[in-house]
């Protein structure tokens, strides 16, 4: 199997290239696999002078191995973008060259050149509008995976995963299902036991305050419960309905794997106060495996040289499993 990450450089105006540089230098300490970056190198080394990060830069071209990116300088596959600043406001233009860079990377994975895909971060109101509800979304469509997709945020002692995405709280009721639940626990159970070696144990969330609704047609009693059951007759590990508002703190009691929610916040916030940076959003259900930072483009502390590499750090790690 190819062994090489391929990295998409992200929203040019952010904090992207300085998590990268950061990274490049920490490589011998913690990758086992080479990486290359689909980016503007003409972008790049403006930006690495602006922010006086004493790298080298190599560009390679579509018929690299992995001999080529084995070397002291930074391996990046060009992209060709004008910007006079090495940083600028995010805009219709930023936007034409990451999409650029996503094809670039779409057409090296269908090649077989990479063998999975890192994006660093990107604008998703800007990016996406309301196209996609995130870059899970895009790129199942591009692959042809609509509706198979999961997110799954990876840390080691505890994972988390969203039945819905990014979509408003008003909507998030309508979005449940038995069908869904099942398919993406699937996905989760699958990706544990092959990749991960490891038999999860998953805890499942209510929707409802305590999992308490007086209504017979409530989630818990129509959907969330049955499909639980659904899934213990077909062996797979699961503890619940847990109440969402104790989950994160007795996951250790019933060694829990992943906490599966109903929507992106119920989880993602508590997780994040718990775990931070050290996190890694993976996408499941892709014909290969997805990572990037489990955050935003910073553009509030862009040039400043003081953004946190570690969730771009995790992300390039998290291939060592593979």
């Amino acid at each position: 199997m190819i062994k090489i990450i391929g990295i998409v450089a992200g929203e040019p105006n952010s904090i992207s290239s300085e998590i990268i540089f950061k990274v490049w230098k920490l490589r011998k300490k913690f990758f086992h696999k080479p990486f290359l970056i689909i980016g503007s190198i003409n972008l790049l080394n403006k930006q690495k002078k602006k922010l006086k990060h004493k790298i080298m830069i190599k560009e390679i071209n579509s018929n690299f191995t992995i001999k080529d990116l084995k070397t002291n300088s930074l391996p990046v596959y060009n992209i060709n973008f004008k910007q006079e600043k090495p940083f600028e406001k995010i805009s219709t233009k930023s936007n034409k060259y990451v999409f650029k860079c996503f094809k670039v990377a779409i057409n090296l994975i269908k090649k077989n050149k990479i063998q999975g895909l890192i994006n660093c971060p990107i604008s998703k109101e800007h990016l996406l509008k309301n196209k996609y509800n995130g870059v899970t979304e895009f790129l199942s469509k591009k692959f042809n995976t609509k509706d198979k997709e999961v997110m799954l945020i990876f840390n080691k002692k505890l994972s988390i995963s969203p039945l819905t995405t990014h979509i408003p709280l008003n909507q998030v009721p309508k979005q449940i299902s038995k069908k869904g639940i099942l398919k993406k626990i699937k996905v989760i159970s699958k990706f544990y036991k092959k990749i991960l070696k490891k038999n999860p144990t998953i805890g499942i969330l209510g929707l409802n305050p305590h999992n308490f609704s007086t209504e017979r047609q409530s989630a818990e009693n129509k959907i969330i419960i049955p499909a639980i059951n659904t899934l213990r007759r077909n062996k797979v590990k699961i503890v619940g309905p847990i109440s969402p508002d104790t989950s994160f703190s007795t996951y250790k009691k019933y060694n829990l794997d992943v906490i599966f929610g109903m929507y992106h916040d119920q989880i993602l916030t508590p997780f994040k106060a718990l775990f931070g940076f050290n996190a890694v959003n993976v996408t499941l259900g892709l014909p290969f495996i997805r990572t990037s930072p489990d955050h935003g483009v910073a553009v509030d502390i862009t040039k400043k040289n003081i953004a946190n590499p570690k969730s771009l750090l995790e992300s390039i790690k998290f291939f060592n499993h593979i």
